[in-house]
C-alpha cells in the first residue's frame, strides 16, 4: 500500500516539474518562415519559404481562389533543399490577402500573398466600380424587349380584328 502511495506521489512529481518545462519550450510546428508577396490580378509570382526540415517533402495549401504552381490547385507538393528553403509559384485572378502555410516534416511557415487589382486605363485606375454590365449585351436586352413588344402589339392586334370581325 505505502509502495502505491509513494508511486503515485513519484509520478505528481514528475508530471510537475514537467509541465512547465514543456510550457515554455518552443512548438515544434513553427519553425520557418514565408516571404510576403503583392501581385495584381493574373500575375504570376514565387513565394519562398525557408526554416523548413531539409531535404524533405513540403506541402502548400492556400485558399481554393489561389493557383499553386502551373496547375489551378490550392495544394501543391515539391521538396524541400538541403538547407531547407522551397518556392512555389502563386498567383490568383480575384483580389484579396491569402495566408500560403508549408509543411515539411514537422516544420512549418506562412506567407502572405495580396493580390490587387489590374489598373484598367492604362496604367491609372478609373475608379469606376466595373459592374459586369457590358454594352453589346445592354444592346440584346434592347432588341430581346423590341421583339417580345412587337410580339404583344400583333397578339392585340389579331384580338381587336377578330372581335371586330364578330360584330
Amino acid at each position: 500500500m505505502i509502495r502505491k502511495i509513494l508511486a503515485t506521489v513519484a509520478v505528481a512529481a514528475a508530471a510537475l516539474f514537467a509541465v512547465p518545462g514543456a510550457a515554455n519550450a518552443e512548438p515544434a510546428g513553427y519553425v520557418g518562415q514565408g516571404t510576403d508577396v503583392t501581385l495584381t490580378v493574373g500575375e504570376v509570382g514565387t513565394m519562398t519559404f525557408s526554416g523548413l526540415t531539409a531535404s524533405t517533402p513540403s506541402t502548400a495549401t492556400a485558399d481554393d481562389l489561389v493557383t499553386l504552381g502551373v496547375l489551378k490547385a490550392s495544394t501543391a507538393s515539391r521538396p524541400t533543399d538541403a538547407t531547407g528553403t522551397v518556392s512555389y509559384q502563386v498567383s490568383s485572378n480575384t483580389p484579396g490577402t491569402y495566408t500560403i502555410t508549408a509543411t515539411a516534416g514537422d516544420s512549418v511557415a506562412t506567407g502572405t500573398l495580396t493580390v490587387v487589382p489590374a489598373d484598367t486605363a492604362g496604367g491609372t485606375a478609373t475608379g469606376i466600380a466595373d459592374t459586369g454590365y457590358d454594352m453589346p449585351v445592354l444592346w440584346l436586352w434592347i432588341g430581346g424587349g423590341a421583339l417580345l413588344l412587337g410580339a404583344a402589339l400583333i397578339v392585340v392586334l389579331t384580338t381587336v380584328r377578330r372581335a371586330r370581325n364578330q360584330s
